[in-house]
C-alpha cells in the first residue's frame, strides 16, 4: 500500500494530486525550486524539499536531486504529473531503482512513445523527408516532448529552414533534445483524443473521446468530453487505434492518443504516456478520479472489466496570464483575488495573493462544467467565467467568454484554426463604459463620510479623474453635492469604496469595486489610475523597443548591429518568457539606432530594447 507520494512536479498538477491523495490518507511531499519556495504546492504539502537548480526552469528537471528528496522525505511513490520529467524514461527507471513505487507507465512503454517519430513508426506511420512545395503546407515537430513547444507552420519552402533552426533550438531549451520532424499540416482539422488506463492484468479502458481542438501557439485552451458530432463509427475507430497503440507498448498507467481529424479520416499524432492537463473533463464525464485509479494501479490492483458509463457533457477552459490580443504575452504581477461561482471545478495552483512568475506556464487555472447536455454545460461555463473574480495581472477570462459563446463553438464546428480566423474579433475591446465612473465613485467614498473628499458649500467646479481601461483613456466627471454623488447622465443609487449602483433610462446595476494601489477592477474590467496631470518626462524617443513583459533575451537577429537597416515587421530578437519564445520586430522601416538587448540578458517590462530611427 502507498502510504506517501512525492509528486515531480509543481503547481496547479502538484495540487491535484495532492488533493486525491488527502482523501485517500496518503500523506504528500513537495518539491520545489527557491522560485517557488511560497507556491501553493509547497504550502499545502506535508511536507516540502527544496531542489537545488541553476535556473528555475532547470530545478524539476533534476531528476536525481528528486529521488534524493523522495528518500529523505521517507515517500514510497513518485507521481510525476505532467511535462518537466512527466515522459522521461530514465527518471521513471531512476525512481524504481531507488525502490520507489512509480505512479505511471513501464519506462519502456515511455521510451517507446516518448519520440513522435518512433511512435510513427512502431505503428507504421511514416514522417515527411524530402518537402516538395506539393507537400506545403507543413508542421516542424519536436520529436520529445509536448505543450506546443517546437513546433512551426511552414507555408512557403524558402521558410522552412528558418523554422527548423527555430524549432530544434526551441526544442533543446525546452526538452533537451533538439530532434525534430516534418509532418503534413491539416488546416481545418480537428484536435480529438482518447483517454486511456490500463493496469498490470490486462485491462485497456478507454474512456471516450475529447475535443482539444480549440488551441493557440499549439497549446489548448478550450476541452470537452465526449468530442462532438463526430462521424457515425469514428469515435469507436479511435478508441481501438488507441488500445491498439496501449497494447502495442504493454501500457500500464493513464495515457492519451491523440488524433488529427479532418474529412471523416483520424490521423495519428502522438501518444501522451501521462496524465494530460484536459483529464478533468473526462472524469467529469465519467464520474472517475483518474489519479485514485492511478493510485489502485501502480499499487497493482485490477479495473474493471468494463469502464464506467459515460453521463453527460463536460467543458473545460484554461484560465491564463496573457494578453491574447498582443501576441499571447504572458503577464505577471499579484493575483489578489481568484474565485469562481459555486458548481464550477476549478484547479489551481495559486491563492489570493500569490505572485505570478516569469519562469513558468502562464497557466493560471481551469475551469470545468459538466452538465447533461452540451448546450447546457457550455452555456454555465460560459457564464460562470463571466462572473468569476480575477483581480490582479490581465487574463485570457474575455476571451474565453466570447469563445464559449461563438456560433461556431456553440455549433460543434470548431477546428484548430479558430483563432487564426476569430482572434481578431474575439479580442476586439467592448470594455463597459459605466466602469471608470463607477471606479471613481467608489474612489470619492474611500475617505468615508456623508459627502467624502471633494464636498464643496457652494457649486464649484466637478471632480474630475481620469483611467486607463483597454488601452485607451477615460476621463470622467462628477460632483459632490448635499444629497450625495451625482454625475451627468446616470442616477447614482448608491455608492461605498466595495459597490456603486447606477440607474441609467430606468435600469439599475450593481458594480462590484476592488482597488489595489493603482489597478481597479470593476465587476470584470480592469482599469489602471492615472494622475490628473501626466509625467512629460515619461516618455521614449518614436521608434522605441520595450520589453512586454518579463524575460530572458535568448537571441539576437544575427549581423544585427547599430546602425543596420532593417524592415518593418523584421524579427530583431527573441524573449523567454514563461516557457515560451516571443519574437520582437521592427515597428517600421529604418535604422536600428540603439540596441540594448544581448543573449542570456534578463528584463523587466517596459525596459527598452532597441530603438528603430523611422527611414
Amino acid at each position: 500500500m502507498i502510504a506517501s507520494v512525492l509528486v515531480a512536479n509543481r503547481g496547479e498538477i502538484a495540487c491535484r494530486v495532492f488533493r486525491t491523495c488527502a482523501e485517500w490518507g496518503i500523506r504528500t511531499v513537495a518539491v520545489h525550486s527557491d522560485a517557488d519556495e511560497n507556491a501553493l504546492h509547497a504550502r499545502v504539502a506535508d511536507a516540502a524539499v527544496r531542489l537545488p537548480g541553476a535556473t528555475p526552469a532547470e530545478t524539476y528537471l533534476r531528476g536525481e536531486a528528486i529521488v534524493k528528496a523522495a528518500l529523505a522525505a521517507g515517500a514510497d511513490a513518485v507521481h510525476p504529473g505532467y511535462g518537466f520529467l512527466s515522459e522521461n524514461a530514465d527518471f521513471a527507471r531512476a525512481v524504481r531503482d531507488a525502490g520507489l513505487v512509480w505512479i505511471g507507465p513501464p519506462p519502456e512503454a515511455i521510451e517507446a512513445m516518448a519520440s513522435k517519430t518512433r511512435a510513427k513508426e512502431l505503428l507504421g506511420i511514416a514522417s515527411l523527408t524530402d518537402v516538395t512545395e506539393a507537400d506545403l503546407p507543413v508542421l516542424v515537430k519536436a520529436a520529445a516532448g509536448g505543450g506546443g513547444r517546437g513546433m512551426r507552420v511552414v507555408r512557403d519552402l524558402a521558410d522552412l529552414d528558418a523554422a527548423l533552426t527555430a524549432a530544434r533550438a526551441e526544442a533543446t531549451s525546452a526538452f533537451g533534445d533538439g530532434e525534430v520532424f516534418v509532418e503534413p499540416y491539416l488546416e481545418n482539422g480537428r484536435h480529438v483524443e482518447v483517454q486511456i488506463l490500463a493496469d498490470s492484468h490486462g485491462t485497456v479502458w478507454a474512456l471516450g473521446t475529447r475535443d482539444c481542438s480549440l488551441q493557440r501557439r499549439h497549446q489548448k485552451v478550450i476541452e470537452e468530453a465526449p468530442a462532438p458530432g463526430l462521424p457515425p463509427g469514428l469515435a469507436a475507430e479511435l478508441h481501438d487505434l488507441a488500445v491498439r497503440a496501449a497494447r502495442a507498448v504493454d501500457y500500464v498507467g493513464a495515457g492519451t492518443v491523440e488524433f488529427l481529424v479532418a474529412d471523416g479520416k483520424a490521423h495519428f499524432l502522438e501518444m501522451n504516456t501521462r496524465l494530460q492537463v484536459e483529464h478533468p473533463v473526462t472524469e467529469a464525464v465519467f464520474g472517475i478520479d483518474l489519479v485514485a485509479l492511478q493510485l489502485r494501479v501502480a499499487e497493482g490492483h485490477a479495473l474493471e472489466t468494463e469502464p464506467p458509463r459515460a453521463r453527460g457533457h463536460a467543458v473545460e477552459a484554461r484560465l491564463y496570464a496573457e494578453d491574447p490580443a498582443n501576441g499571447w504575452a504572458p503577464q505577471t504581477g499579484r493575483l489578489h483575488r481568484l474565485a469562481v461561482p459555486d458548481g464550477i471545478r476549478l484547479d489551481t495552483g495559486y491563492t489570493d495573493g500569490d505572485d505570478i512568475g516569469v519562469h513558468y506556464d502562464a497557466m493560471l487555472a481551469k475551469a470545468v462544467a459538466h452538465a447533461p447536455t452540451r448546450a447546457e454545460a457550455v452555456r454555465r461555463l460560459a457564464g460562470a467565467l463571466e462572473r468569476t473574480a480575477i483581480h490582479g495581472p490581465a487574463t485570457n477570462r474575455d476571451l474565453l467568454v466570447r469563445s464559449l459563446r461563438h456560433e461556431e463553438f456553440t455549433s460543434g464546428r470548431m477546428d484548430t484554426g479558430f483563432y487564426d480566423r476569430h482572434l481578431a474579433d474575439l479580442t476586439r475591446s467592448a470594455p463597459d463604459p459605466l466602469a471608470p465612473l463607477a471606479a471613481a465613485l467608489a474612489d470619492a467614498r474611500v475617505n468615508g463620510g456623508r459627502f467624502g473628499g471633494g464636498w464643496r458649500n457652494l457649486p464649484s467646479q466637478p471632480q474630475v479623474k481620469r483611467y486607463a481601461m483597454a488601452g485607451e483613456e477615460h476621463e470622467v466627471r462628477y460632483h459632490h453635492t448635499r444629497t450625495g454623488l451625482t454625475a451627468e447622465g446616470v442616477r447614482v443609487v448608491h455608492a461605498d469604496p466595495e459597490r456603486v449602483v447606477l440607474e441609467t433610462d430606468g435600469v439599475r446595476r450593481r458594480f462590484d469595486v476592488a482597488r489595489y494601489g493603482d489597478q481597479i477592477h470593476v465587476n470584470a474590467t480592469r482599469l489602471t489610475a492615472l494622475p490628473r496631470f501626466p509625467d512629460p518626462t515619461a516618455q521614449h524617443a518614436p521608434g522605441s523597443l520595450l520589453a512586454p513583459m518579463p524575460g530572458t533575451v535568448v537571441r539576437v537577429a544575427e549581423g544585427l548591429t547599430e546602425g543596420t537597416t532593417v524592415q518593418a515587421g523584421q524579427p530583431l530578437l527573441w524573449l523567454e518568457a514563461m516557457k515560451m519564445e516571443h519574437r520582437i520586430t521592427a515597428p517600421v522601416t529604418g535604422t536600428l539606432t540603439e540596441l540594448n538587448a544581448a543573449p542570456g540578458q534578463q528584463v523587466t517590462v517596459g525596459s527598452l530594447l532597441a530603438v528603430v530611427q523611422e527611414a
